[in-house]
């Protein structure tokens, strides 16, 4: 007997109106849904030129993140990276990051290890300022 969960993202709950960051944002973790034990996985679509108004860092997870259409920009600590099509980024647990998405707009898949479940994050309001 196989165990599996089949999950389209976007059905996954776009948790982006919960912090009124609609329309600019949609984000879809899909860790509950898909019965992830050991990561996380989230969808994320940035509207064009929006940069996410935090800078966020975890105690226990490191996250990649995808950037499957689009281009963008990511913060992490003191360096800001351009990002294209089907760059990967991963980033330490310790590390503060943020994005911005360029003129098209951005869609990203983002995973997580391990899975931490809700509160390992710290966000931090205006950290990518000016």
């Amino acid at each position: 007997m196989s165990d599996f969960t089949h999950l389209n993202l976007k059905d996954a709950e776009d948790q982006a109106p919960n912090f009124g960051l609609s329309p600019d944002l949609e984000f879809r973790m899909a860790r509950v849904p898909l019965r992830l034990e050991q990561s996380g996985l989230s969808y994320c679509r940035v509207a064009p030129g929006f940069r996410l108004p935090f800078g966020h860092k975890h105690k226990n997870q490191e996250e990649v993140y995808v950037l499957v259409s689009g281009a963008a920009r990511m913060k992490i600590e003191d360096e800001v990276k351009e990002l294209k099509q089907w760059d990967a980024v991963r980033v330490h647990k310790d590390t503060m990051r943020s994005m911005e998405a360029g003129d098209e707009g951005a869609e990203f898949l983002i995973v997580g290890a391990p899975n931490t479940g809700p509160g390992d994050a710290e966000m931090v309001q205006g950290w990518w300022s000016g």
